[in-house]
């Protein structure tokens, strides 16, 4: 049996070759927020698809995607995935527990409340990507005017800000479907194919 100096000093020079796990966490949260973008524009229902979607792509699989992160030693990763993981599973709790008895439905200024915590977090990461490319900034900068956007509509009342926060979302969404999808043919094709 080695020692465990002797150990350590060969874990150092481990390789790393699993997959980057970004881009799935970045389709996930560019899919789920156009899903739910468009019923904030008024095209579809809040309905089935956007509560899946929020439980099993926006949600598990970005809480899976937080894991991987972690396991890379990448914070920013673990905390951004993982937190907007638990942000979509959290937002088709709100939606379900009222159906099941379980908890009354939310009102506008519960909502508000939920998203404004949310976006103390969402300008924290913004703060971070400030040192990072700057496709990211905006992606996350788009994400905090959505958010206040959100509460403002939820706040007021008024459709046309409600509106202006789907269109936000889906922007930011594609936004972040560019950056997962983009990476992964930049990775597929070797090269820069993409600017991302």
């Amino acid at each position: 049996m080695e020692p465990i100096e002797e150990q350590s000093r060969n874990n150092l020079f481990l390789i790393d070759n699993t997959a980057n796990p970004a881009p799935l966490g970045l389709c996930a949260f560019g899919m789920t927020t156009i899903l739910l973008s468009l019923h904030n524009v008024g095209i579809t229902g809040l309905n089935s698809p956007i509560i899946s979607m929020a439980l099993l792509y926006g949600g598990l699989a970005q809480v899976i995607v937080g894991l991987m992160e972690w396991k890379k030693n990448n914070t920013f990763g673990m905390v951004t995935f993982g937190s907007f993981g638990i942000f979509w599973i959290s937002f088709a709790a709100i939606l379900m527990l009222p159906t099941t008895g379980l908890a009354a439905a939310a009102t506008p200024v519960d909502l508000s409340a939920f998203l404004s915590v949310w976006g103390l977090l969402i300008v924290g990461l913004f703060i971070c990507s400030l040192k990072m490319h700057r496709l990211l900034q905006v992606t996350f900068a788009l994400l905090i005017l959505l958010v206040v956007l959100l509460v403002a509509a939820n706040l007021t009342g008024i459709h046309l800000v409600h509106t202006l926060a789907g269109v936000t979302g889906i922007v930011t969404g594609i936004l972040a479907l560019y950056l997962g999808i983009g990476t992964v043919i930049n990775e597929v094709y070797g090269s820069r194919v993409l600017p991302v």
